[in-house]
């Protein structure tokens, strides 16, 4: 089977299913999409450079203060917490947020960051009672998400904690978990989802 593939906005979506004993495993991913990142990452180095060169003048005035006699060493310090600062910045960058479906065992959410740290969290198949879309309204934006209500939880978990993609992307995420968990309801409920 093809791997489904959907670009809208600033994310791209990519179903991939790999069959394989004892059941399928779906896979679902949410990147954000290339040309808009590179025009993200060129406006974000443009302004970190300027903050950077900012930084720097601060730093060295500052280790100039502290250290009237050794300008070498407050330009070394100054580049070396200019450059803590970009890791900082980038090692938070998200690349792609992942769903795989393991129907008989349960489902595993992967965020793989830029600097290539991958952070997994898998949810048992029987701890799962029911996925479900929710529209976040705040003052300034209006997004979807997709949570899964949890047994023994309080608080619903975000499938997607990093990017906010659009609803058409999220529902057939949100099909695919509801027939892993075998909720007809859920699942019977497509037509009033409206994918615009």
């Amino acid at each position: 089977m093809d791997p489904l593939v959907i670009t809208k906005g600033r994310y791209t979506y990519a179903h991939d299913v790999k069959k394989g004993p004892p059941e399928a495993i779906d896979v679902h991913h949410i990147m954000v999409a290339g040309g808009f990142m590179f025009c993200t990452y060129a406006l974000l180095f443009a302004i970190t450079g300027f903050l950077i060169l900012l930084l720097l003048l601060n730093i060295t005035s500052v280790c100039q203060v502290l250290m009237p006699d050794k300008p070498v060493a407050s330009v070394l310090w100054s580049f070396t917490l200019a450059g803590f600062t970009l890791r900082q910045l980038l090692r938070k960058q998200v690349e792609k947020e992942s769903v795989v479906i393991l129907p008989a065992f349960g489902v595993q959410l992967e965020t793989t960051y830029k600097s290539g740290r991958t952070v997994h969290h898998f949810v048992p198949i029987g701890k799962i009672l029911k996925p479900v879309l929710n529209e976040c309204v705040t003052p300034v934006t209006c997004y979807w998400s997709l949570s899964l209500i949890l047994r023994g939880e309080e608080e619903l978990l975000l499938v997607f904690k990093e990017l906010y993609p659009p609803v058409t992307m999220l529902v057939p995420i949100w099909k695919a978990l509801c027939a892993a968990i075998d909720d007809k309801k859920c699942t019977g409920m497509h037509s009033d989802c409206d994918t615009r």
